[in-house]
């Protein structure tokens, strides 16, 4: 007769853990921003896991709903070649064409030639891709205002004004940080 050993359940340490075990091996290391940085790093990943979820029951992907993103924040008529979605989204073109092919086929997206230029391929955002846009948005309007429920309008700015002060310091010093892939200019 063999003994089983049980696993320990695994965990992700809290905040005040991890930041305990940094400062055990790295001293210098300021706790305060610590914990700010992994507390964003967390809410990120925790928010990307819910709106994957949300997508997921849309019958489309992560990756498909940054397509329909990308074609609505292009403006109307929601249209994109397929090599400034690649540098939009940060994909080789191979991957690009791939993700084009798979949302054709599910009637998301058209593929044509422009008519001004035959030997360029225009990808169109299609009523079921827009409507499918819509839902998520739909979604996401509701997990983001019970996200930040508990907090007033005066924070919800003030929160809003600190992040947008992050991030441009971020894109002033690592302006490349926006996904693109340095190969694809």
């Amino acid at each position: 007769m063999s003994e089983t050993t049980e696993q320990p359940e695994l965990h992700e340490p809290s905040l005040d853990e991890q930041i305990a075990a940094y400062q055990r091996e790295f001293r210098d290391l300021d706790p305060q921003v610590e914990q700010i940085v992994s507390a964003l790093g967390r809410l990120n990943r925790r928010m990307n896991v819910a709106y994957g979820r949300q997508v997921a029951a849309l019958g489309i992907s992560n990756t498909e709903w940054e397509v329909l993103k990308t074609l609505v924040l292009s403006g109307t008529p929601y249209r994109l070649g397929p090599g400034e979605l690649a540098k939009r989204l940060g994909l080789t073109p191979a991957a690009m064409t791939h993700r084009i092919d798979r949302m054709a086929g599910e009637g998301l997206v058209t593929r044509d030639r422009d008519e001004k230029n035959r030997v360029r391929v225009i990808v169109e955002l299609t009523d079921e891709g827009r409507t499918k846009w819509l839902e998520a948005m739909r979604m996401a309007t509701t997990f983001e205002e019970d996200l930040l429920q508990d907090l007033s309008g005066d924070e919800r700015g003030a929160l809003g004004e600190i992040l947008i002060r992050l991030l441009r310091r971020v894109e002033d010093e690592q302006p490349d940080a926006d996904g693109r892939l340095t190969d694809l200019d």
